[in-house]
C-alpha cells in the first residue's frame, strides 16, 4: 500500500490525490432575502475541514478498511470516492463501475415492495430490466426475504432494510464497492455471507472500500486499512498493523512506547496493562472461550497500606460489561517496588466485539484511589465457533439437550 503522488498509481482502482474537503457550519443563518437585506450581512459560518491533504491509493482486488474516531472523515472520503461529494482540492480517479452503499435504505421508496424496490434500486446502479430479471432470485436468496419481497419495505426492520440494498449492491458486480458503516446492522448468519461474498468479489478482481467502526470486522474482511484522524491520513498499511497502532493510541499509549502513562499519586502507578494468550504472549486479539492473562504491572513505593487492584471491561461504546477486583491478590503486592498482578481467565466469556480495560490501584484500608487508567487497553474478541452464542456480550457456554417424552404416533 503506498500513497499516491502527482499521477495515478499504476495498477490502482481508486487514487485520491491530495484531497481537501471543507463544510460551513453556520452560527447564525438568514432564512430569506429580506433579512440578508436588512442585516446587511450573510450568515456568519465557521469553516469546517472534513478532509485535508488526503492521499492514498487502492490496488485491484483490495479490501480497504478506513477506521477512526467519529468526525476524523471516513465518511466523507467515502462520499468523495462514490462521487456525492466534490474535494474543494485535489481529484480521485477511480476505475471501473463503482456500486455504492453509504446509507440504510438509500434508493428505497418505502410504499413499493421489496421487488419493486430491487428493481428501482438496480436501474439506480446501472442494470437493465433482463439483468434484474436474471440476478433477481439471487438477489433475494442472499437477502434471506423470500416471505417478505412483496411486502413494503416499510414494514422491513432496519436489519432486512440492510440486506436488501447490500444485496442489491454487491450483485451489479461492481469493480469498486463502497460501503459506509452498515454492516454492523446485519446479525452473524449474514456477517459471513458478506464475508463469503467480499471473497468472491476479490476472487473476480473487485475492489472494496469499508467504513466502520466495528474492527473486529475490519480485521475480517479486510486486508489494508487506512487510519483517518482530524482530516489526516495517519496510518496507511496491513490491516493489522494499522489497527494495532490506532488502538494503543486511542488507549492512551504514545507512539513510542506500549506503555501507561504513570499518573499515580506518590509514585504508586499502573505502568503497563497486557493481555497475554497462549504461551503467555502479549496480544490484541483473542477468540471466545480462549484461556488468557490479563496482566497489570505496577510501581509502588509503600505508602499503600493494603494495595488493591480493580479492573472494569467496557465495549466500544461505553456499556460496562463487568468489574472485579483483586482483593485477594493485595497482600501479595505490600510493599514498595515493582511487579505484576494477574487475572487468569480460564474461558474467556466475551462475544465478538472491541473492548477496552480499565484499571485502578486503591488503598485496601482507607479507600483512596492512588491510581486510575480509564480504558487504557483496547483488545478485539473474535468468534471461535458457530455454535455458541450469537448476539450479545457474553457466551452463557453450556450445551443444549433435548429429552423428548412421547413420540408421534406413539401411546
Amino acid at each position: 500500500m503506498s500513497l499516491a503522488g502527482s499521477c495515478p498509481v499504476a495498477g490502482s482502482v481508486i487514487t485520491v490525490e491530495n484531497v481537501s474537503k471543507r463544510f460551513r457550519l453556520y452560527k447564525e443563518r438568514n432564512q430569506s432575502l429580506k433579512s440578508t437585506l436588512l442585516q446587511r450581512r450573510r450568515g456568519r459560518f465557521e469553516e469546517f475541514w472534513a478532509l485535508r491533504d488526503v492521499s492514498l491509493s487502492v490496488p485491484r482486488g483490495t479490501a480497504m478498511g478506513l477506521i477512526g474516531e467519529n468526525g476524523s472523515g471516513k465518511s466523507t472520503l467515502l462520499k468523495c470516492m462514490a462521487k456525492i461529494l466534490r474535494p474543494d482540492s485535489g481529484r480521485i480517479v477511480t476505475a471501473g463501475k463503482v456500486s455504492a452503499l453509504l446509507e440504510l435504505g438509500a434508493g428505497f421508496h418505502h410504499e413499493l415492495s421489496g421487488r419493486e424496490n430491487v428493481y428501482l434500486n438496480g436501474s439506480i446502479l446501472g442494470l437493465s430490466k433482463k439483468e434484474l430479471d436474471r440476478r433477481f432470485d439471487d438477489i433475494v436468496a442472499f437477502a434471506g426475504l423470500e416471505r417478505f419481497i412483496d411486502s413494503p419495505v416499510k414494514n422491513y426492520s432496519s436489519g432486512m432494510y440492510l440486506r436488501l440494498g447490500f444485496s442489491v449492491a454487491i450483485n451489479v458486480n461492481p469493480d469498486v464497492l463502497l460501503v459506509d458503516e452498515v454492516l454492523a446492522v446485519g446479525d452473524e448468519q449474514f456477517q459471513r455471507r458478506c464475508r463469503d461474498k467480499f471473497a468472491e468479489l476479490r476472487a473476480q478482481g473487485s475492489t472494496v472500500v469499508l467504513v466502520s467502526h466495528a474492527l473486529d470486522s475490519i480485521r475480517n474482511l479486510c486486508d489494508v486499512a487506512a487510519w483517518l484522524e482530524g482530516g489526516t491520513l495517519r496510518s496507511v498499511g496491513p490491516v493489522d498493523g494499522v489497527i494495532d497502532h490506532y488502538l494503543h493510541i486511542v488507549g492512551g499509549g504514545s507512539d513510542d512506547a506500549d506503555e501507561v502513562a504513570e499518573a499515580g499519586t506518590g509514585g504508586n502507578a499502573v505502568t503497563q496493562v497486557e493481555l497475554l494468550g497462549h504461551g503467555l504472549i502479549p496480544t490484541r486479539e483473542a477468540l471466545t472461550g480462549d484461556s488468557v492473562v490479563f496482566r497489570f504491572h505496577y510501581r509502588l513505593d509503600g505508602a499503600v497500606n493494603r494495595p488493591v487492584f480493580g479492573m472494569a471491561v467496557h465495549t466500544d461504546d461505553g456499556t460496562e460489561v463487568t468489574e472485579t477486583r483483586f482483593e485477594q491478590a493485595g497482600a501479595d503486592v505490600a510493599g514498595p517496588g515493582r511487579g505484576h498482578v494477574d487475572l487468569i481467565v480460564e474461558h474467556l466469556p466475551l462475544l465478538p466485539g472491541t473492548y477496552d480495560v480499565s484499571v485502578t490501584i486503591y488503598d485496601g484500608e482507607s479507600g483512596q484511589v492512588h491510581d486510575a487508567h480509564d480504558r487504557s487497553f483496547r483488545f478485539v474478541v473474535d468468534a471461535s465457533t458457530p455454535h455458541g452464542s450469537i448476539r450479545g456480550i457474553v457466551d452463557l457456554g453450556g450445551s443444549w439437550q433435548a429429552h423428548p417424552t412421547l413420540a408421534v404416533g406413539d401411546g
